[in-house]
């Protein structure tokens, strides 16, 4: 039977599906750390904040996003992937604009909440766009440039953070995702729109649990130095925390759309690539936090020299992600897994150790900065296809999503961590944050090991190779339908 012209003349070409799917995940994941040099600077604008404070600009983004992501995947069975990436990313956009103009800190966390809500959304809906818009075989090259996209964004945050700041202000980091969203958003017209499916909600009551029981973790964490440990703010609000966490998981067990696809977990791989991603991004977003405050607080460098200073081991992290996302396949995954963490580790060790208060840029920071980078593009593309490549070709998408969610909820631990650690008031003593990097270096190295068990089985079946996963024609938008027409 012929096609239909029209249908044909609609298609997206190949260069439009990639762009607006790179470009979905690379604003929601640059948002997770472009500010990281910019706490200086907010503390100019908000005085009468402390660096505590200042640190839930970034973990509000981050625990919003990680417990709104999983079931935001979902609704791209419910609403059609296009309809999603318009609100998901028009949403992010508004939000960026009323983050480029927050009168006060309040203000902003709440706009930045939105703006991890928007981001949440656009992740399924981008994946669902490549999934369904991209011919299968060409699925797999398109797959390893949406991940690249991801790695390059988390590494390039700093860098592109610093040279805003130095030129424009902590709020030009929020105003310069208003022209590319609107871009993306006109792009996307481009995509033909699907039925809508009819399939119910997302369990709201779920994601609420799970957004609460986070957010109360992570405020423990944060403010135990501030509250005490011993005070029972501090201590009501980590058993709140578990209690309303673990609720959520039990609910997650019995919901027929769950906020949280638990059911993934009963694969041994994939929930051994959880708890990988859970402590690799308690490193990775602490290690990102540090590297920017030692930069400006201890060496008292310029925002754009710490941000260039941050460059290099931003670009040599997408270059081995994309490495590495193309030879996976023939490599042994918990190797790579396992030496990008050892490498992350030794990067933390060599600065943690010889950290002093007199600047070592080119004798230290840059070398230690490639080698932290090669080890954060390994880890995390190598752990994302574990991930995904664990489980059946129709479940690819929902594991991915809740993969980077286990990420994010990691990534929040790890900035409180880092509130925890590092004084109220701003300091320029340099023992403080090699405390830091000693954290980064244990998660990091709890992360690996824990690769050491990727390994496959004897006896076992191989994995879908990434082209199997991406090219089934059965995969869909996330759930695993076919894509609607």
């Amino acid at each position: 039977m012929s096609r239909n012209p029209d249908s044909v003349a609609r298609q997206p070409s190949y260069p439009v599906v990639v762009t607006l799917a790179a470009g979905a995940i690379f604003l929601s994941i640059l948002d997770a750390t472009v500010v990281n040099l910019a706490m200086t600077d907010l503390h100019s604008s908000f005085p009468g904040a402390s660096v505590t404070d200042l640190t839930w600009v970034i973990s509000l983004y981050a625990i919003v996003f990680a417990a709104c992501l999983a079931p935001a995947g979902r609704l791209a069975d419910v609403l059609g992937r296009r309809r999603l990436y318009v609100c998901g990313m028009g949403l992010f956009t508004f939000a960026s604009l009323v983050c480029a103009v927050a009168p006060a800190l309040p203000a902003l966390l709440v706009a930045r909440g939105l703006q991890g809500l928007g981001a949440a959304a656009m992740i399924p809906a981008s994946l669902a766009v490549l999934l369904a818009d991209v011919a299968p075989w060409r699925r797999g090259a398109a797959i390893g440039l949406w991940s690249a996209a991801a790695s390059a964004a988390a590494a390039a945050g700093p860098s592109l953070g610093g040279i805003l700041i130095d030129t424009a202000g902590w709020r030009s980091v929020f105003l310069v995702n208003v022209p590319l969203g609107l871009a993306l958003l006109a792009g996307i017209r481009a995509v033909r729109a699907p039925a809508r499916t009819g399939q119910g909600l997302p369990d709201l009551l779920g994601t609420l649990l799970l957004t609460a029981g986070t957010g109360l973790l992570v405020l423990g964490v944060t403010q135990g130095r501030e509250w005490h440990w011993d005070d029972p703010r501090t201590l009501g609000s980590l058993v709140a925390g578990l209690v309303l966490s673990a609720g959520a998981l039990l609910r997650a067990r019995r919901h027929p759309r769950p906020a949280l696809q638990t059911r993934l977990w009963r694969s041994r791989p994939f929930a051994l690539a959880n708890l990988v991603s859970l402590f690799f991004g308690a490193a990775l977003y602490a290690w990102l936090l540090v590297g920017a405050l030692l930069l400006v607080n201890v060496w008292h460098y310029p925002w754009i020299s710490a941000g260039l200073s941050m460059t290099p081991g931003a670009l040599l992290s997408a270059g081995v992600a994309a490495t590495v996302g193309r030879s996976l396949s023939r490599s042994r995954p918990h190797l790579v897994v396992f030496c990008g963490a050892l490498t992350l580790v030794a990067a933390g060790l060599w600065l943690g150790l010889t950290l002093s208060s007199q600047p070592a840029l080119w004798s230290m920071w840059i070398p230690v900065g490639l080698l932290a980078g090669a080890g954060i593009g390994a880890v995390s593309t190598g752990v994302s296809s574990v991930a995904a490549l664990s489980v059946e070709p129709a479940d690819f998408a929902g594991a991915t999503g809740l993969n980077l969610a286990v990420r994010q909820i990691g990534g929040a631990l790890g900035i409180a961590a880092v509130a925890a650690i590092l004084p109220v008031a701003t300091s320029s003593d340099p023992a403080p944050y090699r405390h830091v990097v000693l954290f980064c270096c244990a998660a990091a190295a709890i992360a690996g090991l824990l690769g050491l068990g990727l390994a496959r089985r004897r006896g076992r079946p191989a994995p879908h190779t990434v082209r199997t996963a991406a090219s089934a024609p059965e995969v869909g938008a996330v759930g695993g339908k076919e894509p609607q027409p």
